[in-house]
């Protein structure tokens, strides 16, 4: 982790922003080494504020380049307004160069706006972020709300993946499908990024990746077995029965069940959303209509957090940005077929977990973070 940049590297880089941040994290290929990547990466960066209107009003005084016009010379009210209104709640600056020779993307989201996607999945897009490792930077206070949503946000990964996973898997398939939670469905998959991104970024970070739901899943010992072993291809079992599919479903964040109705229902028609996720559990396609409902959150906030991202980055700004994602695809690309055996079949969301718990808890019982 420490060969690309590290902690206290990322930390110095704050110097030159506003202190005022809850929360403030570093993801990517430059926190993290990623296989078949050996370039110079961009940093990538959130961070979380209580107030956006007054943080955009300091980093404009401290950074005011960062801000492609118009919206620089429009004001931090403005600025703020886009960030609020339009895609997934989060306002980007990039390909900004800073001292030290580091260039950084960074993403500013409001305290209250990481906390709903956390614990409902409106977008998906910071949630999906957290649901691999990161390099914490600035940690949250102990009044913050963050810390429970953050956990929770790993315990409903959990449950999805679970859901998507038939009862058999290796323990590499299992990291695979949670970190393919948040690119299922992501229009950028399609064309401008690395096909093989999630394989990549679980083999490289497998360590990280189990040192992050070690804790988590020791809350789903009845529901999921997975050997302690070295070798990433030791079977998974997990209960697959509609018991156990009743409970990972009940315990979902509030949009995917929000979802998952409409689609059952075939239309927004009122209906009890116990009653339909029980017959869900039942279906035999119930994983198809998981991943489905998934995907279309995951487009919808891709789309819209993209096309806001041609004016807060600016055009031109936003087209060196794509042009440099599709050249690291096209020369990843060639690299694929050196990949070990073990990687084989990557793209497709397959096998997991478990044994079961013989008595469904209360869905407020098992969110709470003990």
């Amino acid at each position: 982790m420490e060969k690309f940049i590290g902690i206290q590297q990322l930390k110095g880089i704050l110097k030159c922003f506003p202190r005022n941040m809850k929360f403030c994290f570093a993801y990517g290929s430059a926190a993290f080494k990623q296989m078949n990547n050996q370039s110079n990466n961009m940093v990538d960066l959130i961070f979380v504020v209580r107030n956006v209107n007054h943080w955009h009003a300091e980093n404009l005084i401290l950074n005011p380049k960062h801000y492609a016009q118009p919206l620089r010379f429009l004001g931090h009210r403005a600025i703020a307004n886009v960030q609020e209104t339009w895609g997934a709640k989060v306002y980007y600056n990039t390909l900004v160069k800073i001292g030290g020779g580091y260039t950084i993307k960074y993403g500013i989201v409001s305290e209250v706006s990481l906390i709903e996607d956390l614990l409902d999945w409106n977008d998906m897009y910071l949630a999906g972020r957290l649901h691999k490792p990161v390099k914490v930077l600035v940690e949250p206070d102990e009044y913050s709300q963050l810390p429970t949503a953050l956990i929770q946000n790993l315990h409903s990964a959990v449950h999805a993946a679970l859901l998507l996973l038939p009862q058999h898997f290796t323990e590499i398939e299992f990291y695979k499908t949670i970190a393919g939670l948040s690119y299922n469905g992501d229009f950028r998959m399609t064309f401008g990024e690395n096909k093989e991104k999630v394989n990549n970024i679980v083999l490289s970070q497998l360590t990280y990746f189990k040192e992050l739901y070690s804790p988590i899943l020791q809350h789903f010992e009845n529901y999921v077995d997975i050997p302690r072993s070295e070798k990433i291809a030791a079977t998974c079992t997990q209960d697959t029965s509609p018991t156990a599919k009743i409970h990972h479903l009940n315990q979902l964040p509030r949009m995917p069940q929000v979802k998952l109705v409409r689609a059952w229902t075939q239309g927004p028609r009122s209906k009890d959303t116990e009653d339909c996720l029980r017959a869900i559990a039942y279906d035999p396609e119930c994983s198809e209509i998981l991943e489905e409902c998934l995907k279309q959150i995951v487009w919808r906030s891709s789309i819209t957090q993209s096309l806001k991202g041609i004016i807060t980055a600016g055009f031109l700004k936003s087209v060196q940005y794509s042009a440099a994602k599709i050249m690291k695809m096209i020369q990843t690309s060639p690299q694929i077929n050196s990949l070990p055996q073990t990687e084989s079949g990557q793209n497709k969301v397959e096998r997991i977990v478990a044994t079961v718990k013989t008595q469904t808890q209360p869905k407020e019982t098992d969110k709470r973070i003990e």
